[in-house]
């Protein structure tokens, strides 16, 4: 360490950091191996409605757990909580080696590791910022989540190799290799105690004092974000089939290429000039990406229109997540934390059939019209409604109650 502190800006990338940043790798590593785990089920003619079911679970819980066990992450620290939430993941994968049906085994299963998702991945998340420095926590959060997009593409990929060589039994052992290394690296990491102040702050509950009307507009904007996102990830292969634009792993290649760049050098903008005044430029973005999208009718086109949703994804997630955090104040702030993930998650979940149901009645180029005006009419609300945020030292400024 060289006698630097987390709180060091210049010891950012400090050895506790590495260990928790590589921690939060192995563990999207192992989840997103299960990505293909529906290949599974094709040896016993199950329906896709069931393997749907199954798989959704998983997803179902950890956004169900996420805030509830924030709380206890803020009064018990990251570490603690990320440590027992790998154990119990690693005491869980063992038993998919009985599944030999896609009856109630399986779904309990998805369902128990959906948990351990939520709680570890959170208490994680947490751990990684807190030991970067406190006035950087969008850009800490911004390179926490480079590891999770990196992490959702090496995963699906190292599983189907491994299947495809050795079969199901050898991609759980690897899943249980991964959460052993994620284990190992988070036991390594220093004890971080909370601050005095967060302590005496988390005494008090952490939506106390905000306005309804304040809480619903900052709630929106992640449900909204997530149901966007979702429009692009599920139906954007459907979309250049039928416009007849190519394959589509070069768009989510340069996508993703983007949404790291942005986060590397650009995650603490703001940081520097505030939440609001990052958050609603990246919406902006996104919103006429969208738009511009609906017209794409050649392929070079296309793959820049991916670049830059990218960067629009890129600035957006670390500025929103932790004006979320300003919002419900630093001693909160796993439990912002994990309410901004579900939150996001379940506008995904919820997007995904409502812009299917318009791209059934309207077609694709139609549903990113609509998808544009949503998310620009609920910037223009955000903008001129939520409470404004200049970052960690200046809290979100909450209006007073009528």
């Amino acid at each position: 360490m060289n006698g630097r502190t987390a709180n060091d800006p210049a010891g950012f990338w400090n050895r506790d950091f590495i260990l928790a940043f590589c921690a939060y790798f192995g563990l999207y590593i192992s989840m997103t191996m299960f990505y293909i785990y529906p290949l599974y089920f094709q040896r016993y003619g199950t329906a896709q409605g069931r393997i749907g079911l199954i798989m959704g679970v998983h997803s179902l819980l950890a956004i169900l757990v996420r805030p509830l066990f924030g709380r206890v992450i803020d009064a018990r620290g990251g570490r603690r909580i990320a440590l027992a939430g790998i154990l119990f993941f690693i005491a869980v994968l063992p038993f998919f080696h009985l599944v030999r049906d896609a009856g109630w085994l399986p779904f309990v299963l998805r369902a128990a590791t959906g948990m351990a998702w939520g709680v570890s991945i959170t208490a994680t998340m947490v751990l990684c910022a807190d030991l970067a420095p406190a006035g950087r926590l969008a850009q800490s959060i911004g390179v926490i989540g480079v590891a999770g997009i990196v992490g959702s593409a090496v995963g699906p990929w190292l599983g189907e190799e491994i299947i495809r060589r050795f079969g199901f039994g050898m991609l759980f052992n690897a899943a249980i290799v991964f959460l052993v290394a994620a284990f190992v690296c988070i036991l390594g990491t220093r004890r971080m105690g909370c601050p005095a102040a967060a302590e005496a702050g988390a005494k008090a509950g952490p939506l106390k004092g905000i306005p309804f009307g304040v809480l619903a507009i900052v709630s929106l904007m992640p449900i909204f974000h997530g149901a966007i996102r979702g429009s692009i990830v599920n139906f954007i292969a459907l979309f250049a089939k039928d416009a007849g634009l190519g394959r589509v792993g070069p768009f989510f290649a340069v996508f993703s290429i983007a949404a790291i760049l942005t986060r590397l050098v650009a995650g603490d903008l703001s940081d520097r000039f505030g939440r609001k005044t990052v958050i609603w430029p990246a919406a902006g973005i996104i919103g006429l990406n969208l738009f511009w999208i609906s017209q794409v009718r050649s392929y070079p086109m296309f793959l820049v229109n991916g670049f830059i949703a990218g960067l629009g994804q890129g600035l957006i997630f670390p500025a929103l997540s932790t004006y979320l955090v300003d919002t419900v104040g630093m001693a909160h702030k796993a439990f912002a934390l994990s309410l901004y993930m579900s939150l996001f998650d379940t506008g995904a979940g919820l997007g995904s059939p409502l812009f299917g149901g318009l791209a059934d009645a309207w077609g694709y180029r139609n549903m990113y019209i609509a998808a544009g005006c949503l998310l620009l009419l609920s910037t223009v609300i955000f903008l001129f409604k939520a409470p404004k945020s200049a970052g960690p030292a200046s809290p979100v400024s909450l209006p007073a109650d009528p």
